[in-house]
């Protein structure tokens, strides 16, 4: 081969080895990075995770071919949250998915520069984490329940069941920004109703445990929960001792009266972790999560549990049966 052809086939090589190494590049799977309070065989987290897969790989994104996780369980021991979180930033994932208040404070304080989706937090708004809905800046996005405008009628509504109710006890959890806010609201809206309320903030099992002994001597009529990983750990204790001393239990998430309590009003988690993927599909393909709406459900569902009313002895209004999504049986 004469020397003028070599120096032409090794330019045309200079040139065009970019193009391979992003060709290699893009070819690599991509990195989610799941940052989760709750446990790993948890039940309502597998159909939650199961329901954002699936909508992922609609999208385009097939686990194990063009993308992997990497997977962070808190446990219910929130205390946790930092630590995974920097491990997430450690592996250098393209984009970390999670949701309530604790998670995302970690993730946020882990990295100001990896995109954060939330698949749902309280009040994204009011608890700072983005500067507006429309136009989060930043590098956090996602979905926001905006809780605080949901507790209110959680109290309207077992008022409605029991017209005599004036001592209701609270759990939540102290550390959760979310949580906060919502206490607050309720604190307003319990004296129109005629409703005393006992406050039982929490830090980790040990303060549930306490908080549901606190329940039983103090003899609250009935019980609600801001619900966040630490709490829905709980559940099936708090059903059990509530059950125990016939004290109706009021959750935010259908997977309390699915556990066996009298029923819950809020928006539905697993549909919010589906279109949680949208976000995430965007991100991978180059959007900046700052740039990307944070969403907030449109639609509130109330499932009561009727076999767990009878065993109270509460007699549901036809009005709250009217507008229940789901009565279950």
């Amino acid at each position: 081969m004469r020397r003028r052809e070599v120096s032409f086939i090794i330019g045309l090589l200079t040139i065009a080895w970019p193009f391979v190494g992003s060709a290699q590049q893009s070819s690599q799977p991509r990195s989610i990075g799941i940052l989760q309070g709750l446990a790993a065989n948890d039940s309502e987290w597998g159909r939650r995770f199961a329901a954002f897969k699936q909508n992922l790989q609609r999208l385009g994104w097939t686990e194990g071919k063009n993308v992997v996780f990497e997977l962070r369980f808190a446990d219910a021991k929130p205390e946790r949250l930092p630590a995974l979180a920097a491990e997430l930033v450690q592996a250098h994932v393209d984009v970390i998915v999670t949701n309530a208040s604790q998670p995302v404070e970690a993730a946020r304080n882990a990295t100001s520069s990896i995109p954060i989706v939330m698949a749902s937090v309280g009040d994204a708004l009011g608890a700072g984490y983005v500067t507006s809905l429309a136009h989060p800046d930043g590098n956090v996005t996602g979905l926001t329940l905006v809780a605080t405008d949901q507790s209110s009628k959680r109290l309207q509504l077992l008022k409605e069941i029991s017209p005599k109710l004036s001592r209701v006890a609270v759990i939540w959890n102290a550390q959760a920004a979310g949580h906060r806010l919502q206490i607050e609201e309720l604190q307003s809206a319990a004296p129109p109703l005629g409703i005393a309320l006992q406050s039982l903030p929490v830090r980790n099992m040990r303060d549930i445990e306490a908080g549901l002994q606190s329940v039983i001597q103090n003899k609250a009529e009935a019980l609600v929960t801001m619900d966040d990983p630490l709490v829905q750990s709980a559940r099936a204790r708090i059903v059990e001792v509530t059950m125990q001393q016939h004290v109706p239990f009021l959750s935010e998430f259908r997977v309390g009266p699915e556990g066996g309590g009298l029923m819950s009003y809020g928006p539905n988690q697993i549909d919010m972790w589906r279109r949680a993927a949208f976000h995430v599909d965007k991100i991978l393909r180059g959007a900046k999560a700052g740039d990307l709406p944070v969403e907030q459900p449109t639609k509130f569902e109330l499932v009561i549990n009727l076999k767990t009313a009878k065993a109270l002895g509460l007699k549901i209004p036809s009005g709250v049966f009217a507008i229940a999504d789901e009565v279950i049986e």
